[in-house]
């Protein structure tokens, strides 16, 4: 994919248990024997077997476990990825170094990333996948100067597709939105293959939806799903779609078989709470436990979700807060600004959401619901505490 949003999904993991030899099968992944990805990727680890050193035999690996990360929501696929770049001793070639770099994102060690990313165009400088994801790490963290380089490097390269989304995305969170979905939209006027129309569709349900436009964003969403390809970002884009429009009963039908994905369990939560449904008291326990377990791992990709949960959920403000402001001190995409907003909100902590009215005043984004959230936020005041 182009892109891919940094906000991933998370999934239960059993408490850690050494196994009695290597030859142990501990749990397999939900990939069908017939599937034709199985077979994939039977192929690719045979192939990386006879050639262990062949570094783009790897990346090829660590890639396509990396994809399977991002659609089906599940962080084994990392470890494996990383398995097979760690066997490499450094250097790395820049292909290998740059999914280090992804591997290293998908962690939130974005610090790490950028050296990988920094050390793989000191190799190779029209090395477009590391200007890319440089790129998408820039926008996360809100550093539209530099994301700005990245997305003119790409252009210089003539990597048009890539281009396209970086500056669209650029510009959607930079106050320009009627522009950005023009961007995105000659984007995709260019492109065929599937998982690149399926993240610039994705993309522009969320500016049309953050324009106001709910019609437009409802075709963007449905023609990404016409796709008929799994991805999770696109179903969570979906269904918080879905959830601010009042329409839960149709997320519980969309995601009644993604419990697997933290982030979508986390939304059919919420909309069976909602609806009242017998099913979110034992959604809501998974949640708990899993978080818990994240926690003990000392695993800190998923605290949006987290304080999404504390809030909506469990009605905790105060914990939801705290939870949002670490957050978002590592990421700063429009979702991270919104859910530190409401809790700043419920928790009437008008100075807890200040860097995020900064960020809209510095940004200009357009959001009319982020606006609203924002007024309301300066608005508010704790017990003792100064408006």
């Amino acid at each position: 994919m182009l892109l891919t949003s940094l906000m991933l999904a998370v999934v239960s993991h059993a408490a850690p248990r050494t196994p009695a030899n290597d030859a142990e099968v501990l749990e397999k992944l939900p990939i069908r024997a017939t599937d034709s990805t199985a077979r994939e990727l039977a192929a690719l680890r045979a192939a990386v077997a006879k050639a262990p050193t062949d570094a783009a035999l790897a990346t090829e690996l660590a890639q396509r476990y990396f994809d399977l990360a991002l659609s089906q929501g599940d962080p084994r696929y990392v470890g494996y990825a990383e398995a097979v770049v760690t066997r490499f001793a450094n250097p790395l070639p820049a292909p290998l170094l740059t999914a280090r770099g992804v591997l290293r994102q998908y962690r939130h060690d974005f610090s790490g990333a950028l050296k990988d990313f920094e050390a793989a165009l000191a190799q190779t400088p029209d090395y477009a996948a590391a200007h890319a994801w440089r790129g998408a790490i820039y926008l996360v963290q809100a550093d539209y100067g530099a994301a700005q380089k990245e997305c003119a490097a790409l252009k210089q390269l003539d990597r048009q597709t890539l281009a396209g989304a970086c500056l669209g995305l650029l510009q959607a969170y930079s106050g320009q939105l009627a522009v950005a979905y023009v961007t995105l939209q000659k984007t995709l006027d260019q492109v065929t293959d599937t998982d690149n129309r399926l993240w610039l569709l994705t993309r522009l349900g969320e500016v049309a939806a953050w324009r106001g436009q709910d019609a437009q964003a409802q075709a963007h969403y449905r023609e990404a799903l016409s796709l008929g390809r799994d991805d999770v970002y696109l179903l969570a884009a979906w269904t918080d779609f879905l959830l601010d429009a009042g329409q839960p009963a149709e997320v519980v039908r969309l995601l009644a078989k993604w419990e697997s994905a933290d982030s979508l369990l986390l939304r059919l939560a919420e909309a069976e709470t909602l609806l009242k449904l017998p099913e979110a008291a034992r959604h809501q326990k998974m949640l708990m436990d899993r978080f818990a377990a994240a926690r003990a791992r000392g695993d800190t990709t998923h605290r949006a979700e987290e304080a999404r949960f504390e809030l909506r959920l469990r009605q905790d403000p105060v914990t939801a807060l705290r939870l949002a402001q670490e957050n978002y001190a590592v990421q700063r995409e429009p979702r991270d600004a919104r859910v530190l907003l409401e809790a700043s909100v419920a928790a009437k902590d008008r100075a807890s959401a200040q860097v995020v009215r900064d960020w809209l005043l510095r940004s200009s984004f357009e959001d009319a619901r982020m606006r609203r959230l924002a007024q309301a936020s300066d608005s508010s005041t704790s017990a003792g505490g100064q408006k």
